[in-house]
């Protein structure tokens, strides 16, 4: 991205330190959030800080190799833009709005400042609406609010890009909106990935990618949301459509914050992190809202250090969500995927005001049941299962075949498990539910309802298998809690 810069606005390399460049201009001092160029363009700048009447520091959006005292620098007169417009769609851009999908740039765009302020009160919706995305146990036990923000909480590798992709999947093809997924400190082969699937599944035109790479410098990751955010922005405001903005992973922006307020010598907070962690976080959380043009509905990954949810970026990321969604390693290592934990999970939806009075019930019931499951296991563990009450053996039977049957297969994963994708209604996945919680299905094996979509498949599933001998079930209920 080019800006016709001023020529009176010149300045010089004082020092540089890694990332932070100190610049002195003799005429005129730059704005705070100003984009200055050297060497020849190839060196971008961003103005975080002026020191003095004729002093700036800035940090490097590129790479600093090159870059000596003495040199000259311009300012280019404004702050770092993103392209938005219809020519961005089922394209790939990185922090400075490059295409980097090997294509040629986009026309008929336009240029915006990444630095805009939330809507405000007065044009925001005040009313709540449910966002079906078509994964069981997310609709039925943490339903996701139009216009509002989830977080996708978990540690490595227990799913959450996984999840992610699956949503993407789902939502362009249910609804008549507009995919962004903003990817910061993403590995290069996940953004290809991401890239190739998403034009396999023909979704890619209605979709939009933002990346800021792992391996580039963290003032490029540290902004990479915010050219996202004004893409989205544009789709909601001037297009007036619903946009999904799905952002893999916000911890990483909390990350490269830290990173960037450590170059500029800022004392750190708890844990190390920066001190201005809260303000970043919420400047950027509040401008993803819903209002009277359309909805920006966001899903966040949040990776959890050390799988420690009282870490301060997990903490101050919770103060935002409208759901939060716990992915469980343990219940992952047991196969039942989405490895989403119903009772550590929790949505403001929930209630019997905004999802109705028959699906809170049915969801309170369902929680209910698997919270008496999780209290049986110490007792199954040190008793063995046959010393429990019939009434207390049901429950088990019960949680048992509801965690089978909110597992689901993926569409994103059908080359790795050979099960074919299921999308499930809200209504299907609910009628499911209160007919397992009825014991309608008390005779059927536990490995029908697992990895199916509608409860109905687990009747023609039973039937093509033979049926396995009701004991090994009452041991298997044992074993697992043994080795849990």
């Amino acid at each position: 991205m080019k800006i016709t810069a001023n020529p009176s606005s010149l300045g010089t390399v004082v020092s540089v330190r890694g990332s932070v460049v100190d610049i002195r201009f003799e005429a005129h001092l730059p704005p705070i959030y100003s984009l200055l160029y050297a060497k020849k363009w190839e060196i971008v700048i961003e103005v975080l800080a002026q020191l003095d009447a004729h002093r700036v520091r800035g940090i490097a959006l590129t790479p600093t190799q090159g870059l000596a005292r003495g040199m000259s620098v311009e300012d280019s007169g404004g702050p770092l833009k993103a392209p938005v417009g219809k020519g961005i769609l089922s394209r790939m851009f990185d922090v400075f709005g490059n295409a980097i999908d090997r294509q040629a740039a986009p026309t008929d765009v336009q240029w915006r400042t990444v630095h805009r302020a939330p809507p405000p009160l007065a044009r925001r919706s005040t009313q709540s609406e449910v966002f079906e995305t078509g994964i069981k146990v997310i609709d039925v036990l943490v339903p996701l609010e139009r216009g509002g923000k989830a977080g996708l909480f978990g540690g490595a590798g227990v799913g959450k890009t996984v999840l992610l992709t699956e949503m993407i999947h789902n939502m362009v093809g249910h609804h008549e909106g507009v995919s962004l997924f903003c990817g910061i400190g993403e590995r290069c082969r996940e953004g290809e990935e991401l890239y190739r699937e998403m034009k396999e599944a023909g979704v890619l035109p209605h979709m939009v990618m933002v990346f800021g790479q792992m391996s580039e410098p963290p003032g490029t990751r540290f902004r990479a949301v915010n050219a996202a955010l004004t893409m989205a922005e544009y789709f909601r405001d001037d297009e007036r459509r619903d946009v999904l903005l799905l952002i893999d992973n916000i911890f990483r922006f909390i990350q490269a914050g830290s990173e960037v307020s450590g170059l500029m010598g800022q004392m750190p907070s708890r844990l190390g992190y920066q001190p201005t962690m809260g303000t970043e976080l919420s400047r950027l959380e509040e401008r993803i809202a819903n209002t009277d043009a359309g909805a920006i509905t966001s899903i966040q990954a949040v990776y959890v250090p050390a799988d420690d949810f009282t870490d301060p970026a997990a903490v101050h990321t919770f103060s935002h969500l409208s759901a939060s969604i716990v992915l469980s390693r343990k219940r992952a290592s047991e196969g039942l995927y989405p490895a989403i934990d119903p009772l550590q999970s929790s949505s403001k939806m929930a209630t019997p005001g905004i999802v109705g009075e028959r699906h809170y019930g049915l969801a309170q019931e369902i929680r209910r049941t698997l919270a008496q499951y999780a209290e049986l296991k110490d007792i199954i563990a040190m008793l063995g299962l046959e010393q429990l009450s019939p009434e207390d053996r049901n429950v088990v039977a019960r949680a048992r075949r509801l965690e089978r049957f909110l597992t689901q297969p993926f569409f994103t994963t059908e080359q790795f498990t050979g099960l074919k994708g299921k999308i499930v209604s809200l209504k299907d996945a609910l009628d499911g539910c209160e007919r397992i919680l009825s014991d309608e299905f008390k005779d059927y094996p536990e490995s029908a309802l697992y990895m199916i979509g509608t409860v109905d498949e687990a009747k023609r599933k039973a039937k093509s298998k033979p049926q396995p001998n009701p004991q090994s079930e009452v041991e298997d209920a044992a074993a697992d809690t043994h080795e849990s």
